[in-house]
């Protein structure tokens, strides 16, 4: 379902989702919340109506006096984790929403929804042209050509992002398979991932974690939006003021690479506007069933490990990173003394 209009009053029920693309709208205003919301879509949650997260929210605040958090859906909690975080993310939104009138907390949605759709937008239309700089052979041109301006040819009707898009597990050489992906016969869902997801483009039916939100691909797009165009080929100066570095962002988030990984696929499309009404990308399908799988706390030790990879490739001097400890250093000494006594006064404690 899809969340009712911003311009719509306070539900008396709460009947939709705020956590799907609501209607286009216009904030003229200019206020912090807009450039908030630019860095907020971008790394907690994207597709998102923000006017009807906000009144959804500040409802839930009462009835979660009387009932439960656990006694509401799965998708109402999701909804509210992220209203959490956001309010968590800006001090003094909370009151300001309390405070406010009904048309307050939408022109504040309105605000962070205009940052969020603005920052997209920015990304979709630098990320069109520089895919192409990162998928063509090395030393050699892409062939036949693409336009830089022009998506027409793209997707499934080229080779080489015909390949890039082909859901894993299914063969871009077999004959039929390409026909019928170019054709349409074939439809291709949000949640069936495209090979381009895993390291060096290979995927094991028998280990699909293995390589996945790994590839060279991603992590280009992703220091191309978070540190600087410059920095995918080389280390970012430091004096250089990337989004991450703006923000005070120094750790990678799941949702930031969902969202990256949103961006390439519709770059290798032959889509020209990111519309959630797109069947063709079903890019918010895509991006929900990325979050679905990275949110679910049963696969927290992978999802924990790909986060480490992924700060070691953009965020290397920031503890996130997790180095391991050098062989031989005082400090690997003193973690060894350490646990050595910890495991003799374990087994002395056991056989009293």
């Amino acid at each position: 379902m899809i969340a009712q209009d911003a311009t719509s009053s306070i539900p008396s029920k709460r009947s939709s989702s705020a956590l799907q693309m609501g209607p286009r709208k216009k904030a003229s205003s200019s206020d912090p919340l807009v450039s908030h919301g630019r860095h907020f879509g971008r790394t907690v949650f994207s597709l998102c109506n923000y006017p009807s997260l906000l009144t959804n929210g500040i409802l839930r605040l009462e009835l979660l006096e009387d009932t439960p958090l656990e006694e509401f859906s799965a998708e109402e909690r999701r909804e509210h984790r992220v209203f959490g975080q956001l309010l968590d993310s800006y001090p003094g939104l909370l009151e300001r929403l309390k405070d406010g009138s009904e048309e307050e907390i939408l022109h504040v949605g309105e605000l962070i929804g205009k940052g969020a759709a603005g920052a997209r937008g920015d990304d979709t239309k630098t990320l069109k042209s520089a895919v192409l700089d990162w998928i063509s052979p090395k030393g050699e041109a892409i062939q036949p050509p693409l336009h830089r301006n022009s998506k027409i040819d793209r997707g499934f009707n080229h080779e080489l992002t015909g390949s890039l898009l082909c859901p894993a597990g299914l063969d871009w050489n077999d004959s039929r398979t390409k026909e019928d992906l170019r054709s349409g016969e074939m439809l291709v869902c949000g949640d069936q991932w495209p090979i381009f997801l895993y390291a060096l483009h290979t995927y094991d039916p028998e280990d699909p974690w293995c390589g996945l939100l790994r590839s060279r691909l991603l992590v280009c797009a992703y220091k191309h939006v978070f540190t600087s165009p410059s920095s995918v080929e080389r280390e970012p100066k430091a004096t250089r003021s990337g989004n991450a570095r703006l923000h005070g962002m120094n750790a990678v988030t799941i949702a930031s690479v969902a969202y990256i990984a949103t961006q390439v696929r519709f770059a290798l499309s032959s889509s020209s506007v990111f519309s959630r009404t797109d069947t063709t990308t079903d890019s918010e399908m895509f991006y929900h069933s990325l979050l679905d799988l990275l949110e679910d706390p049963e696969e927290c030790q992978e999802v924990d490990e790909l986060l480490t990879w992924w700060n070691r490739q953009v965020f290397p001097t920031s503890s996130a990173a997790k180095r391991p400890i050098s062989a031989n250093s005082a400090l690997s000494k003193i973690r060894q003394k350490r646990l050595a006594l910890r495991q003799a006064a374990d087994s002395d404690n056991g056989s009293l």
